[in-house]
C-alpha cells in the first residue's frame, strides 16, 4: 500500500511538472484607470510623459464590440507569451475606462501604445499584423 501511494504521488508530481514546463508563460494584465496611473502613467499629476514601469510595455486599448479588436486579441496573447519576462502587456477596455481613454486621446480602436522604459511612447491604430507589432517591439521596446 505504501509503494502504491508513493508511486501515485510521484506520478502526480511528475505530470504536474511536465504540464507546467510545457505550458507557455503568458500574462496579459487588464488595467482600470487607477492601476493605469500606478503602473503606466499618472496623467492626472504629470503633464510630461513619465512611465512608471521598470520593463517596456504595450497597452492595448480595445472594446468588446470592436471587430478588429477581437481579431487582435489572440495576437496580443501570443505576443505576451513570446515576450514573457521581456515586456509587460496591458489591456484597457475603453468602454469601462472612458475617462482614461479620453484623457489619453484614444479615438480609434484598437490603439496600441508601445512604451519604452526611457523615451516617448509610440502608438499604432487599427488592426496590425503580428509581424508589424514584432518589428515595433524590436525597434522601439527592445533596442539596445
Amino acid at each position: 500500500m505504501k509503494k502504491l501511494f508513493t508511486t501515485i504521488l510521484l506520478t502526480t508530481i511528475t505530470a504536474y511538472n511536465i504540464c507546467t514546463a510545457i505550458e507557455p508563460k503568458s500574462k496579459v494584465i487588464h488595467l482600470d484607470a487607477e492601476t493605469f496611473k500606478k503602473k503606466v502613467f499618472n496623467y492626472e499629476i504629470n503633464k510630461q510623459w513619465k512611465y512608471e514601469g521598470k520593463k517596456p510595455a504595450i497597452v492595448d486599448f480595445h472594446a468588446s464590440w470592436c471587430a478588429p479588436c477581437r481579431q487582435l486579441s489572440p495576437i496580443i496573447e501570443e505576443i505576451a507569451r513570446e515576450y514573457y519576462g521581456k515586456i509587460i502587456v496591458y489591456k484597457v477596455d475603453t468602454d469601462k475606462e472612458r475617462q482614461l481613454s479620453d484623457s489619453l486621446g484614444i479615438q480609434s480602436l484598437p490603439t496600441i501604445i508601445f512604451i519604452p522604459v526611457k523615451g516617448q511612447p509610440q502608438a499604432t491604430m487599427g488592426l496590425q499584423p503580428k509581424d508589424t507589432l514584432k518589428k515595433i517591439i524590436k525597434n522601439v521596446l527592445l533596442k539596445k
